[in-house]
């Protein structure tokens, strides 16, 4: 790896170009997930956001429990080529692994815009002997960049089914980013019978204030945090076969077990759809 983990020894020097004076969501993202790839700037505005809302940690958990049931799900529809943008650092239990548990030939291709993403994914993600996968930098923000990149790589089949990952990450584009028309692009440029596997940050749970403190806090970080209501998030899956149980809180959608208590108000929407 490019450089150390960043809590053992202190913190290490580091590429200007990673800013880690400014803080960064999925670096902030990794701290409520009890990982250890973020900077002083990243932790001290977690603790912040968690001061205003103290469900940010859970809320991250039960977001990650979801893309695993999320992407299982998809793979065991049988599809077996995966596009997770905005991917976050990797943790245990990334998209290929679980893919690649189900189908071993399962591919994977990640994006994201974050050095530090890209380093710690290329170190750790080296696939199963028949899966394969790859990291690519480029910006959701672009879409068509992102599918250039994508092409380009020659991993991923187009003439095949995709199923295409936004598991967090749409809720850090504002409306002029023109999130719905980033999302439709990038469906458009797959096969039918391709997934969309999507989750989504909502303030439908969360007072007024509380989601102004959180916000403000996102607002000086490299991206905001646009909480978006469930039918601004039904929007994103218009022209798609929306799969039981629908757009619900992440906790509740296909649960391994009976889901704790204030599952229905947990702050994130999940949903997985498919393209006829």
């Amino acid at each position: 790896m490019e450089y150390e983990t960043m809590r053992e020894h202190g913190e290490p020097s580091v590429p200007a170009d990673l800013h880690p004076e400014i803080p960064h969501p999925a670096r902030m993202y990794d701290y409520y997930l009890g990982g250890k790839d973020n900077f002083p700037a990243d932790r001290a505005a977690a603790e912040r956001a968690l001061a205003a809302n103290p469900e940010f940690r859970s809320t991250a958990r039960a977001n990650r429990a979801f893309l695993h049931r999320a992407v299982r799900t998809a793979a065991a529809l049988g599809l077996d080529q995966f596009l997770d943008i905005g991917t976050g650092i990797p943790t245990a239990g990334h998209t290929h692994e679980i893919a690649q548990t189900v189908n071993p030939r399962s591919r994977v291709v990640y994006v994201d815009n974050d050095p530090i993403v890209l380093t710690h994914a290329r170190a750790l993600m080296a696939g199963t002997p028949l899966g394969r996968t790859a990291v690519l930098q480029a910006d959701l923000r672009d879409p068509a960049d992102v599918l250039a990149a994508t092409k380009a790589e020659h991993l991923l089949d187009f003439g095949r089914p995709v199923a295409l990952v936004l598991a967090a990450v749409l809720h850090f584009l504002r409306d002029e980013d023109r999130p719905y028309e980033v999302v439709h692009t990038l469906l458009d440029a797959l096969a039918p019978g391709s997934c969309l596997i999507l989750s989504h940050g909502t303030a439908d749970f969360i007072p007024a204030e509380v989601r102004d403190r959180v916000t403000g806090v996102y607002d000086r970080a490299t991206a905001p945090l646009v909480g978006r209501s469930r039918e601004q998030v039904q929007a994103f899956l218009d022209g798609l076969e929306v799969l039981d149980p629908g757009v619900v809180t992440v906790p509740l959608w296909r649960p391994d077990g009976a889901p704790g208590e204030g599952a229905e108000r947990v702050s994130m929407y999940g949903a997985l759809a498919r393209k006829a």
